[in-house]
C-alpha cells in the first residue's frame, strides 16, 4: 500500500487511515484494505491475534476443567462438550466424573500377549505383567470404590482391608540398547487401551534452566489422550534414558549439574503421585499463564535405561575384593552382563547415581537380557510385525514373492550383534540388503521371487531373482 504517493490518499485526496487506531500510512508498517474503503494496520492486527489467542487459551482451560480439551484436539471429529469416544467400547466406564479400567487382563493373558511381539525377554516380560495387573487392580480398588471382600466374609475383616492402603508398584528396567525396552511398554498400553506416552529423561531440567520442567512429560499423556484428563490419569509413562540423569559423582566443575540429580529430585512427587500443574501449551511456566490440573496417583510410570558400567558395581560387590597383604585377590570372573543384571540391588543403583528416594519409588526392578545370534534370528521371523513378514508384504504388493535362506538370517544376525545396537540393527541390513532390489523391481518385469542368500548379506552379490 506504500508504493508511491498516490497510495497513501484516497479518491477524495483525504490521507488513508487505520479504521481502527486512526494511525496514517506513513506511521505504519502497512496498511491493509477491505471491502468499502477499510483499512487496517499491522499493528491492530496483531493485537487482534492476541486477543484471539487469549479467547482461545480461556476456552481451552474452560473445557479441561470440564474434562475435555478443544476440539482440534479431539481425533474423534466430535465438539469437545461430548465425550471423545463411546467409553464403554475401550473398557472405560464414566461414574461420578471419574473414569474408570473395567478389567483388567490377568497376568498370563498379558505375558501372553507381549511374547507375541516381543521375543525371550521371559523375566522382564514376567514380572511386568504382574506389576501392571496389580497396578490396574489398585486403580479399580481405588477409584471405583470396589471391596474384594463382599461375599460374606467377617465385617470385621474387612474394615481392617479397607484400611489397607495399596502403594502404586513403578517399574525400573534395566537393559542394553535394542534389547525390547521401549516395545514392552508401548505393548503393554496397547493391551490395557490406555493413554501411552514416550518421554525422553535427557531433555529434562531443573526448573529455571533451559530445557525442559519434567511436568512436560505429563502433557505428552494428556495430548495422547485426545485431551481427556481422566482418562490420562490412568495412563502410562515410558521416560526413556533415565540412566541419564543419574548423580555425576565425578563432576569436578562448579558448575550447578541441573540434568543430573536435581530432575531425579523434581521428578519424586510425579512418580509418587501428585496433582502436577501442567503449561497447556509446554514450555515454561509463568505467573499469568492457566495451568491444566492432573492427578498423577494412578499413572503407571516406567523408566527404561542402558545403564552401562552398572554391571561392574554389582561385580565389584559380589566379588567381595579385600584390601590389605593379606587379603585374596579375585581372579577374573566369567559371569556375564545379564547374570549379574539380575543381582542388581538398591545400593548398586546407589552407587551408579541414582539417589535413594528415586529407586525407592521404583520398586519393581526388572531387566532386559543382552540378545545373542539366536534370540536376533527369532526376533526377524517370529513376532506379528517380524521384519522379515514386513519385508515379505512390501513385495507381496509388488506380486512377488521374497525368501530368506536360514544362513541368510544367521549372517544378519551375526552383522546386528556386530553394531552393538541390539534389534535395532536388524531392518538396517535389510534395508541395505535389499535396496537394490527394491528399487529396480517396480519397472522390472516378470520377476515371480527374490531369494536373499549368505552371499547377498555379505555383499558379495544381489539377491538372487527368479523369473517366470
Amino acid at each position: 500500500m506504500a508504493g508511491n504517493m498516490q497510495d497513501n490518499f484516497d479518491e477524495n485526496g483525504n490521507p488513508i487511515r487505520c479504521s481502527f487506531c486512526g494511525k496514517e500510512q506513513g506511521q505504519v508498517r502497512r496498511l491493509v484494505k477491505g471491502p468499502t474503503n477499510i483499512f487496517i494496520c499491522d499493528e491492530c492486527v496483531a493485537a487482534c491475534s492476541e486477543i484471539l489467542e487469549e479467547s482461545l487459551a480461556s476456552d481451552f482451560m474452560d473445557a479441561a476443567r470440564n474434562g475435555k480439551l478443544p476440539g482440534f484436539l479431539n481425533d474423534h471429529g466430535q465438539a469437545a462438550s461430548q465425550p471423545a469416544a463411546d467409553p464403554e467400547t475401550e473398557g472405560f466406564e464414566l461414574e461420578d466424573d471419574r473414569q474408570v479400567i473395567t478389567h483388567v487382563p490377568t497376568p498370563h493373558e498379558i505375558y501372553d500377549e507381549l511374547s507375541a511381539y516381543v521375543m525371550g525377554q521371559e523375566d522382564a516380560k514376567r514380572a511386568m505383567s504382574v506389576a501392571v495387573y496389580n497396578h490396574y487392580r489398585r486403580v479399580i480398588e481405588g477409584g471405583a470404590a470396589l471391596s474384594a471382600f463382599d461375599d460374606g466374609l467377617d465385617s470385621q475383616l474387612d474394615d481392617d482391608m479397607d484400611e489397607v492402603e495399596l502403594a502404586k508398584s513403578n517399574i525400573l528396567l534395566l537393559g542394553p540398547t535394542g534389547t525390547g525396552k521401549t516395545l514392552l511398554a508401548q505393548t503393554l498400553a496397547r493391551i490395557l487401551e490406555v493413554p501411552f506416552a514416550i518421554a525422553d529423561a535427557t531433555a529434562l531440567t531443573e526448573a529455571g534452566y533451559v530445557g525442559e520442567d519434567v511436568e512436560n512429560i505429563l502433557l505428552k499423556l494428556i495430548n495422547a489422550a485426545d485431551g481427556d484428563i481422566e482418562r490420562a490419569q490412568v495412563g502410562i509413562i515410558y521416560v526413556d534414558e533415565i540412566d541419564k540423569i543419574a548423580r555425576k559423582a565425578e563432576n569436578l566443575s562448579i558448575t550447578r549439574d541441573v540434568s543430573g540429580e536435581g530432575v531425579q529430585q523434581a521428578l519424586l512427587k510425579i512418580l509418587e503421585g501428585t496433582v502436577a500443574s501442567v503449561p497447556p501449551t509446554g514450555g515454561r511456566k509463568h505467573p499469568q499463564q492457566e495451568l491444566l490440573q492432573i492427578d498423577t496417583t494412578n499413572i503407571l510410570f516406567i523408566c527404561g535405561g542402558a545403564f552401562v558400567g552398572l554391571d561392574k558395581i554389582i561385580a565389584d560387590r559380589v566379588g567381595n575384593k579385600g584390601v590389605g597383604f593379606n587379603s585374596e585377590i579375585a581372579g577374573p570372573t566369567s559371569v556375564d552382563e545379564n547374570d549379574l543384571l539380575r543381582q542388581v540391588l538398591p545400593q548398586d543403583l546407589n552407587a551408579f547415581g541414582m539417589i535413594p528416594e528415586f529407586v525407592g519409588r521404583t520398586p519393581v526392578v526388572t531387566q532386559t537380557q543382552a540378545l545373542d545370534e539366536d534370540d536376533l534370528v527369532s526376533i526377524l521371523t517370529e513376532p506379528k510385525n517380524a521384519v522379515v513378514r514386513q519385508y515379505r508384504k512390501m513385495f507381496q504388493l509388488e506380486d512377488v514373492e521374497l525368501e530368506f535362506e536360514d544362513a541368510a538370517l544367521h549372517e544378519i544376525a551375526r552383522m546386528a550383534l556386530a553394531r552393538k545396537t541390539g534389534a535395532r540393527g536388524l531392518r538396517s541390513i535389510c534395508e541395505d540388503v535389499l535396496q537394490q532390489t527394491m528399487f529396480d523391481l517396480p519397472s522390472e518385469e516378470g520377476v515371480s521371487k527374490v531369494v536373499v542368500t549368505e552371499a547377498s548379506v555379505k555383499g558379495e552379490e544381489q539377491p538372487q531373482r527368479i523369473y517366470g
